[in-house]
C-alpha cells in the first residue's frame, strides 16, 4: 500500500472547524476503507459497512468487528471486544478526513491518507496448539 503523507495537513486541520454530523459521516464513508496516519505514520485502517457497523484494524490483520453512533458531536465506536465507546470528531479538510479523539485537538489527531474501495485484508482468528 502507497502512503500519501499530506504536506499541509496541519494547515488544513487546522482550517478544517465544523465537526461532520452523523448522516454527514455516513455519507462520506459508506462502503469504504480508509487508511489513517499520525504524526506522518501508519496508525491503522477503518472499513465502513451498512448500518453503521464497521472494521478496524492497526494494520497487523486482526480486525475487530464495531459499531459507530452519534453522541452529539462526536461520532462514537463500540468494538466486540471493548464495550467502551471511543468518542472521535471528524471534520472534512481539502487532503482527506481528520480525526480529533474526544474532540479535543491536543489528543490524538488522525488524518486520511489513503481511501478504497476494497475491503481490508482480515486474517481472521487466531487458533492455537
Amino acid at each position: 500500500m502507497k502512503w500519501i503523507v499530506p504536506l499541509l495537513f496541519c494547515a488544513t486541520a487546522a482550517q478544517a472547524d465544523t465537526a461532520m454530523s452523523g448522516p454527514e459521516f455516513d455519507a462520506y464513508t459508506r462502503g469504504k476503507t480508509f487508511y489513517y496516519a499520525e504524526n506522518g505514520a501508519p496508525y491503522g485502517g477503518e472499513e465502513y459497512l451498512d448500518d453503521q457497523r464497521v472494521r478496524w484494524s492497526f494494520l497487523d490483520g486482526d480486525c475487530k468487528e464495531g459499531r459507530w453512533h452519534q453522541d452529539g458531536a462526536l461520532i462514537c465506536f463500540v468494538y466486540d471486544d471493548s464495550p467502551e465507546p471511543h468518542c472521535w470528531s471528524f471534520f472534512q479538510s481539502p487532503d482527506g478526513l481528520v480525526a480529533r479523539f474526544e474532540g479535543d485537538p491536543g489528543q490524538t489527531v488522525l488524518y486520511e491518507v489513503n481511501k478504497s474501495d476494497e475491503p481490508m485484508l482480515c486474517l481472521g482468528p487466531k487458533t492455537g496448539v
